[in-house]
């Protein structure tokens, strides 16, 4: 992986896939604007298809925190009847595919459908409303806090209910109104007089296995500016990116909060760190050589240097740095452990 992490640009609206849930995983990672008629009539057919007046009127926001702000400027709009439009069908077809399919069917039938997608889409999910609150509550406690999160649980997940839908959704079954606005749109809040709908976003980058992740810039970013920002996974400060090309070791001990030194010292390279650092060799054998500097508020970095005994093509050795416990106390001992096994059983002869 890059210094700048292997991201994925979800801007692909290509929808083939050998696993057949191609289409479903586009959706849930376009970043493409939003097709507004079609998701208004998806909109309207849901509310019909609950057995709903439809919606007097359909209100855009740029973001889901703009429109969790919208919202809360909306008195008259009336009952949230997020239960009747998603829930409640919800449930309800789960326990028929539950019946129909047995337990172990229905476990593998969502196995090879929604799952597959679930995890990366939930925590991204996740990390969405952890984002708003963050924005427009401070937090994650007080009043404010709970207003804006029950506002948020309010919400139909449009694209990123993809998983769900998976499952749920064959082509003109009960729920292609839902369906609808998962192609075209994202996140939408659903009440009696007024229905909210953000937009997608213009901006998703993720590495191998889902994570948010990008040192350049947004890992996820909407059309009116709301964006996180994020290192293979780990929230980071948008202006902490900048700081990125520029690290030095001294700015690296420096830092005085755990988890981003950490993600200092992954952009920075472990091995590079303590070779421009004031490491110090704690212990050599015919194993390699064993590395130590311990680090305020966190576990010392303690890593084994090993030569690697098999020479390239032009003649030379490979160096390879191994990242070991920090009750390491010999080189053999940290390279037994990467290989599962004792320091007094490891023989090199046996690597392969």
């Amino acid at each position: 992986m890059s210094a700048e992490g292997d991201s994925v640009d979800a801007t692909s609206t290509d929808d083939g896939s050998v696993d057949g849930l191609g289409t479903w995983r586009t959706w849930t990672r376009a970043t493409v604007p939003a097709d507004r008629a079609a998701a208004e009539a998806g909109v309207r057919a849901a509310y019909r298809a609950a057995g709903l007046p439809e919606p007097e009127r359909i209100v855009w926001a740029g973001s889901p925190r703009a429109a969790v702000s919208l919202i809360r400027e909306l008195p008259d709009r009336g009952a949230c009847v997020r239960d009747a439009i998603r829930d409640a069908p919800w449930a309800a077809e789960r326990a028929r595919l539950h019946a129909e399919l047995g337990a172990g069917g229905w476990s593998e039938h969502w196995a090879a459908t929604g799952g597959r997608l679930w995890e990366s889409t939930q925590a991204l999910v996740d990390r969405i409303r952890t984002g708003v609150l963050e924005e427009l509550a401070g937090g994650t406690t007080g009043e404010e806090a709970t207003a804006v999160r029950l506002l948020l649980l309010e919400a139909v997940l449009g694209q990123h209910d993809a998983p769900w839908l998976a499952a749920f959704a064959p082509a003109g079954g009960p729920f292609e109104a839902l369906t609808e606005v998962c192609r075209s749109a994202g996140w939408w809040w659903p009440y009696a007089r007024v229905a909210v709908v953000s937009e997608r976003p213009v901006a998703l980058h993720q590495d191998e296995a889902g994570r948010l992740d990008n040192g350049e810039g947004p890992a996820l970013a909407y059309p009116d500016g709301f964006a996180l920002h994020a290192w293979r996974g780990m929230p980071v400060p948008a202006d902490f990116l900048t700081e990125l090309a520029t690290l030095t070791p001294v700015r690296i001990h420096k830092e005085e909060n755990a988890e981003l030194r950490r993600v200092m010292l992954e952009y920075y390279g472990y091995d590079r760190y303590l070779k421009d650092s004031d490491a110090k060799p704690l212990h050599r054998d015919e194993t390699g050589t064993l590395w130590r500097i311990d680090l305020v508020g966190d576990e010392p970095l303690v890593m084994v240097e090993v030569l690697n005994s098999t020479p390239e093509p032009d003649g030379t050795h490979r160096t390879y740095w191994l990242r070991v416990p920090p009750r390491t106390r010999t080189a053999k001992e940290g390279v037994a452990w990467t290989f599962g096994v004792e320091a007094e059983v490891y023989a090199p002869s046996q690597q392969t």
